[in-house]
């Protein structure tokens, strides 16, 4: 469980010493923020920034919930939204990253709320935060998970076009896919490094082998460069002129989890330098790569009409089938998407186990003192990793029941780790950057209070955004719930609060940062 430093530091009192190097470096920077050592650190720069870029996904991140960008007007909303969204999510990785160099440790954004705000606010606030933060890590993993269960269903449907996997079938799927990601998170441990270099390289070849296919074969046709750039249809959205930003949520929703890097802080050496580094690295390298995915498929597109009737609205297994003229040849681009996704998947899951045991080692939600234990012997918090594959699980049986509520679950994930993000970028705005100031890796200050106010202006739009159906009229199918979802979530929290936190919980150890 957490302690409290020997000093207890003011509110804005720094520590400009940086602890690197050596296990006892690392345990006393540590102390400094509160904690002891529990977790090996077995990252470096290089896996970090590998992780994150598993963990964005770019072609299942832009191409699972493409049908949206297909709904949102096709190639300008996929090429132009996918620029827009790398200098507005760079905003929100810089400034993120600012915090995590201050204050480098698995409890992210609910620490860094607990030590930017007033001594009177700090507690209740940081509990708030966390509880987003968890519900956002929790529900962004469920859309991975789920996500690849869905295109497994639709890449079937290439060589049966009748075929409609049921709910019961759906959720087996996905099942399997938890069960397979805990495996290989709790007893992999020490491998997972070289599982995210291994695919960070397969990622890349990927993405080359789909351009050279998509580009050689062309069964649908190949558009000219203004067409490939600039076609703009609004006739499908019923949103008129707002049609282009519903265009944006595949790219939005790609890049929507790169703070969940910083949960793996107390797994790297030096983690005020390399963990910045990593979430700040994270969209200009995916989004570069991700240009090679997106103009190809921008270049090749079938009639737009005619993908957003995909079988289980996935459009890119429809995309794949219909360019490259074959079952077989879909099943080959798409086996090379599966993958990726399942690499996402394990690399989610361990930053999600990460956040939950963060939370619970500061006694933050029911039976914390199990899920905040580490196993000596594999060197990871297995009960938390228990915890987020059960709620999985419990919340995928509402798919059963409601298609519509489940999508709401989903949606949700992308909303919450945006507020959860947008409380500490603004409590450090609102105080004039005083602690990010000192942090070993920062921006200038003109360019940090730009990049910051860019930020909290995108996440204020982007969480509206989520919560918006994709298609106008609105019917009980399509309405978009999560903004209700989140709602109830955190009425849970609050009334977790009432209960028992708040005599028991009291926040994170109070911190200089480092």
């Amino acid at each position: 469980m957490a302690y409290e430093a020997e000093k207890a530091p003011s509110h804005l009192v720094s520590n400009d010493k940086a602890f690197v190097g050596s296990d006892s470096d690392e345990g006393d920077a540590m102390a400094v923020l509160g904690y002891k050592q529990e977790l090996k650190r077995n990252r470096s720069l290089f896996t970090l920034l590998f992780q994150t870029l598993a963990i964005a996904a770019i072609p299942f991140g832009e191409g699972g919930p493409l049908i949206s960008a297909i709904y949102g007007g096709g190639q300008l909303s996929i090429f132009l939204g996918w620029i827009i969204i790398l200098v507005l999510d760079e905003c929100v990785a810089v400034s993120l990253s600012e915090l995590a160099s201050r204050y480098p440790t698995s409890a992210g954004p609910y620490y860094w709320s607990f030590q930017l705000a007033k001594e009177q606010h700090r507690t209740v606030l940081s509990f708030i935060t966390g509880w987003i933060w968890l519900i956002g890590n929790w529900t962004i993993t469920l859309s991975v998970n789920f996500g690849l269960a869905s295109l497994i269903s639709a890449t079937a449907a290439m060589y049966h076009p009748d075929f409609a996997a049921s709910s019961w079938q759906l959720l087996l799927i996905f099942y399997a896919i938890l069960l397979i990601s805990f495996v290989i998170c709790t007893f992999g441990n020490r491998f997972l490094p070289m599982v995210d270099t291994i695919c960070a390289a397969w990622t890349a070849l990927s993405i080359l082998i789909i351009m050279i296919s998509l580009s050689v074969s062309a069964k649908a046709g190949r558009h000219s460069a203004s067409y490939t750039l600039g076609h703009y249809d609004t006739s499908l959205s019923g949103w008129g002129g707002f049609t282009f930003f519903i265009g944006l949520l595949p790219a939005a929703y790609t890049f929507s989890a790169i703070g969940m890097i910083s949960s793996m802080a107390e797994e790297v050496a030096d983690p005020t330098i390399k963990v910045p580094r990593a979430i700040s690295l994270c969209v200009p390298v995916g989004g570069f790569a991700g240009l090679f995915f997106i103009l190809p498929i921008c270049a090749t597109l079938p009639p737009l009409a005619d993908v957003s009737a995909a079988p289980g609205a996935q459009a890119l297994p429809y995309i794949f089938h219909t360019v490259m003229g074959t079952p077989g040849g879909g099943l080959g681009l798409m086996f090379l998407v599966l993958v990726i996704t399942l690499f996402c998947s394990i690399s989610i899951t361990v930053a999600a186990s990460r956040t939950t045991w963060a939370f619970a080692r500061d006694d933050a939600i029911p039976l914390a003192r199990v899920w905040s234990k580490v196993s000596p012997q594999l060197g990871v918090p297995v009960f938390a990793l228990v915890l987020v594959t059960v709620v999985q699980m419990l919340l995928g049986l509402i798919n059963l029941g409601s298609t519509s509520a489940f999508t709401a679950f989903v949606s949700v994930g992308v909303m919450a780790l945006q507020i959860s993000y947008g409380i500490p970028i603004a409590l450090s705005l609102w105080y004039k950057r005083a602690q990010v100031s000192q942090a070993q890796w920062k921006l200038p200050s003109a360019i940090g209070t730009t990049a910051n106010t860019v930020a909290i202006c995108w996440i204020s739009f982007e969480t509206v955004l989520f919560s918006m159906p994709t298609v106008l009229p609105v019917t009980e199918v399509s309405m978009n719930y999560a903004s209700v979802v989140l709602c109830g979530f955190l009425v849970i929290a609050a009334a977790w609060y009432v209960i028992y936190a708040r005599k028991a919980y009291k926040g994170p150890p109070a911190s200089d940062g480092l």
